[in-house]
């Protein structure tokens, strides 16, 4: 039998992929020791929401209702509380307030929102249907109605 001088071929393709593999580890590692070696890159992410405020005239109290907290003047000071001065939050809630269209901080906007909703301001009364002033013309109709029969039965 006849030995020959070269190698399997299973051993060959063996070997030429050990080769190209392992150029190819080379090639990844260097790229990882090029990334770990840079500059660390730092990403930041902010939240932003508008800020929505009820307003309390009673008490010239704000009452932010994305952040859960109020704001008021403390002397000269603006400051922002988890609970309103001097009263619960209950007694507060129950008084009238106004909903403000700002979105950024009350101290900016309160010198006007004061003149437009004076301490003593109170949301006017609605109309109830059937009662002079609503829309429901029928409702004016019908008391005119009643009032011409009570004066029929007057007569009578």
């Amino acid at each position: 039998m006849t030995k020959t001088k070269f190698p399997a071929v299973g051993t060959v393709s063996l070997l030429a992929s050990a080769v190209v593999l392992t150029a190819f580890a080379g090639c990844v590692a260097e790229g990882r020791r090029g990334y770990a070696t840079g500059p660390a890159v730092q990403v930041q992410t902010t939240a932003v929401f508008q800020d929505d405020y009820d307003y309390y005239p009673g008490y010239e109290t704000y009452y932010s209702r994305n952040r859960h907290e109020y704001v008021y003047r403390d002397g000269n000071n603006w400051v922002r509380r988890s609970a309103p001065r001097g009263i619960t939050a209950q007694v507060l809630m129950a008084t009238p307030s106004v909903r403000v269209d700002f979105h950024d901080a009350p101290e900016q906007h309160h010198a006007n929102v004061v003149r437009t909703y004076p301490r003593n301001w109170s949301k006017p009364a609605q109309a109830q249907p059937g009662r002079p002033g609503h829309p429901d013309k029928e409702g004016d109709k019908r008391d005119a109605d009643q009032g011409e029969r009570r004066g029929e039965e007057k007569k009578n």
